[in-house]
């Protein structure tokens, strides 16, 4: 009998998973539930629509229907999984139309993914609070600007916040960010890189507001306007940006394990604290590669890697998930924007003692026309001299730049190997002194 491998969540974890167990096990079936109407699309594009650089919404649709049909996948659109049983080994699901099904499973994968979440604010149930998650809440906002939003107010100042407040300026509105901690991408950026990134938002004109808390909604029905930090603001379109919340209701409710950060605990398989239970993407738990501490990194890129994991596993197959670094990277304008590893504030939150080194450079030779400014700072344990993390901001080749430093940190490179790596020079390229040997070297002299 071929083996049942129910997956619920349709998007980057769910369809990798999906993906990588059909090529472990040619005769499986596998059967995906969401209960959105579009499957297999990139959240991450969402702002880059709304912003116009994306013709539509469906451009973002990576997996259309003919890719399930080709790998053989049953695909349940707009149906919600209501309960899993793991005695039993099944799902209760119910469609839009009101029909209830029981689907049973020999390994199931939770790819249930996150919630935007709005914090209990004062008038909060008004209408016009307006998330980032979906497409149908990409077309809510892109409707509101084409009916004529002049203004509005970005509520979190995180990566989406963030590619937001750009995409919704660059459609020509006025734009407030207001983020209730000291600088803007709190969780990605030390507070002194990250103001190079405040400063340049507010040359491009959006107003950027720190250390102001929304304290309440105003208006009667929808929303006209927020109390940030004592202060009013009215304006057309309200963005809420606060984060994501893991969704693990239908795990909690069958008895599967959640771990310390809220998020479903999982092995180095990700398997759960059930057997032949998965959880992979923004609901699940993994390791922090730098602290071995329980981490929860809910980027598209450690989706699809878990879900690769878990589809594998839950297939037959054997496949281990690693951890996580947090490598990320966007752009804001012109601006580049990349992050792995610690930040020197995680690192003391982590009681790691740290010396930094921060470089400013050019991308080409100084002599060659277009070198734009680039600057690096490395993070390094004071002890061991190890790298564990850097943050890059510049005018180009920032990405790569941030992928070789993932490579060292995995890799357990010292700042001492890095200053002396061997790189490459071109003047239409890059510097004789590659930044990250300057930020490097900027280290031993503080070491010495």
């Amino acid at each position: 009998m071929p083996r049942r491998i129910v997956i619920i969540g349709a998007h980057a974890a769910g369809v990798d998973a999906a993906s990588a167990a059909r090529k472990t096990d040619r005769t499986a079936e596998i059967t995906l539930i969401t209960d959105e109407r579009y499957a297999g699309y990139s959240r991450c594009g969402l702002p880059f629509v709304i912003g116009g650089h994306i013709p539509s919404f469906s451009n973002l649709i990576v997996f259309p229907p003919s890719y399930f049909q080709m790998m053989k996948l049953n695909i349940k659109t707009e149906t919600k999984v209501t309960k899993i049983d793991t005695g039993k080994k099944t799902v209760l699901t119910v469609d839009k139309a009101g029909n209830t099904g029981e689907i049973p499973y020999d390994g199931l994968i939770i790819a249930a993914g996150a919630s935007a979440f709005t914090p209990p604010i004062k008038g909060r149930e008004k209408q016009g609070i307006l998330p980032l998650r979906t497409i149908e809440d990409g077309q809510r906002i892109d409707q509101s600007i084409k009916e004529g939003a002049k203004t509005a107010v970005v509520m979190g100042a995180g990566l989406i916040g963030l590619e937001t407040a750009v995409a919704l300026q660059e459609r020509g509105l006025r734009v407030t960010v207001v983020e209730m901690l000291p600088q803007v991408l709190p969780a990605m950026l030390d507070a002194d890189v990250a103001k190079t990134i405040q400063e340049m938002l507010e040359q491009k004109g959006i107003r950027t507001l720190t250390n102001k808390p929304v304290e309440e909604f105003l208006g009667t029905e929808k929303v006209t306007g927020i109390v940030a930090g004592g202060e009013q603001i009215n304006a057309d379109l309200f963005v809420s940006a606060f984060g994501v919340r893991a969704n693990t209701q239908l795990a909690v409710d069958a008895g599967i394990a959640l771990g310390e950060t809220r998020a479903i605990k999982t092995s180095v398989r990700m398997e759960t604290s059930v057997k032949d239970v998965y959880a992979v993407g923004d609901c699940a738990e993994s390791t922090h590669i730098v602290t071995q501490r329980p981490a929860l990194q809910q980027l598209g890129t450690v989706a699809v890697r878990q879900g690769k994991v878990a589809g594998i596993n839950a297939a037959g197959g054997y496949a281990l998930f690693t951890g996580v670094l947090g490598s990320a990277v966007t752009q804001l304008y012109d601006m580049q924007v990349g992050v792995t590893g610690l930040t020197e504030a995680a690192a003391q939150r982590s009681k790691i003692e740290t010396i930094t080194g921060t470089i400013s450079s050019k991308t080409k030779a100084d002599y060659y026309p277009g070198a734009l400014p680039i600057k690096v700072k490395l993070v390094v344990e004071k002890e061991s001299q190890r790298i564990i993390g850097a943050q890059i901001v510049g005018g180009e080749e920032v990405t790569q730049r941030i992928n070789a430093v993932s490579f060292a940190i995995q890799k357990q490179m010292t700042v001492r190997e890095l200053a002396k790596a061997d790189t490459a020079y071109a003047p239409p390229l890059c510097e004789t002194w590659e930044p990250l040997v300057l930020a490097a070297e900027m280290v031993l002299m503080k070491l010495r």
